[in-house]
């Protein structure tokens, strides 16, 4: 079957049929989520774009090709970028501890910015506590929050245990390490993220969402969510995203998705000794998968690994990477799933258009 860019799915009958479109239909009709798209990128450099469902429930528009979405933890590599750029240029020791940068901030029961280090913050193995399912969706969806609100909600809890002795996924790291970001440049987040990754790979589609800034800016397919397994599905669109800031809070399209991480192995992003630190990982339990500083390596079916970082906020979830030969694969749906089997099935299909 010839592939070329941006060419829609063939529909001939002979043709033999296209696995990751099976795929997308498949999440649809059969996990019950409204929308898929997906861009795959194969070893020759050819792009595909694909969908299935409908944009709009309301109206039933189609779905927009390479639409915009919230692109959630995604934005997690994008911090760690910018982190790991900084410190190449001598302004942050990623074996400094968090006080170094922000005294006293850090402080609770079982955790203490004294004594866990940037590196920790940037590869979940500080023990710092969840803020996020604290915070009532309804709430999440409208209110604006300072990063140190955030902060606030999640040092309630305890420590999940002592930094450096375990992994532990958490976005209150990631929100610690926007600070010190901030606190090192004296620039907001976003600024920084546009400016030394956005426009330095030309990411025509991608960006950081201004304060109070709650729609998605270009043509993109609505994002619902269900409060439960068989709730109606609520259209949540338009939020504010700022309760997710540096560990989720940017917008992009499955393309430009796939541009960023391919520009990040390729050494476009950072020099050799900050990648390579990048990619040295820890164990994620017994998945195979393991976790870098903000990047994830998952095993293909096929043989190898490919690297990249799912995401999930409100209305959205994604989950794609890139080879180290140049395939890249990245998917959107346009709600959370209520239970882990569709979430599964879009993992599958990500193994799915990487290995065929």
């Amino acid at each position: 079957m010839t592939m070329g860019v941006l060419a829609p799915p063939a529909a001939s009958a002979s043709a033999r049929p296209d696995t990751v479109q099976q795929g997308l239909n498949a999440l649809v009709h059969s996990d019950g989520l409204p929308a898929a798209l997906a861009s795959v990128k194969d070893r020759e450099g050819r792009t595909r774009t694909y969908t299935a469902g409908v944009g709009d429930l309301a109206t039933g528009s189609k779905v927009p090709r390479d639409g915009q979405v919230r692109i959630g933890s995604s934005t997690k590599t994008f911090t760690a970028v910018v982190a790991l750029q900084l410190a190449g240029e001598g302004k942050i020791d990623l074996d400094a501890t968090v006080d170094t940068y922000l005294p006293g901030l850090v402080r609770g029961e079982g955790f203490d910015g004294r004594h866990i280090t940037v590196r920790q913050l940037l590869q979940h193995t500080s023990g710092l506590p969840e803020y996020e399912d604290l915070v009532e969706d309804d709430i999440l969806q409208h209110r604006y929050f300072e990063p140190r609100d955030l902060l606030d909600i999640a040092f309630q809890r305890k420590a999940v245990f002592v930094a450096g002795k375990d992994w532990g996924y958490s976005n209150t790291n990631y929100v610690v390490a926007g600070l010190i970001i901030q606190k090192v440049t004296g620039r907001p987040l976003a600024e920084d993220v546009d400016r030394r990754v956005i426009k330095r790979i030309g990411l025509r589609h991608t960006y950081f969402p201004a304060t109070g800034d709650m729609a998605v800016r270009e043509a993109h397919p609505r994002g619902y969510h269900r409060d439960s397994a068989g709730a109606p599905l609520r259209d949540v669109t338009e939020i504010d995203p700022s309760a997710a800031w540096a560990a989720g809070q940017m917008v992009s399209t499955n393309s430009d998705v796939n541009r960023f991480y391919a520009a990040l192995l390729d050494g476009r992003l950072l020099p050799d000794a900050q990648l390579a630190q990048m990619r040295t990982t820890v164990p994620i339990g017994d998945t195979g998968a393991g976790y870098g500083l903000g990047l994830m390596s998952r095993p293909l079916s096929c043989g190898g690994v490919y690297w990249g970082h799912g995401g999930d906020i409100t209305g959205y979830e994604t989950r794609g990477g890139v080879t180290e030969d140049g395939r890249a694969a990245n998917i959107a749906v346009t709600s959370i799933p209520t239970d882990g089997a569709a979430t599964k099935h879009l993992e599958s299909l990500v193994d799915t258009a990487l290995c065929r």
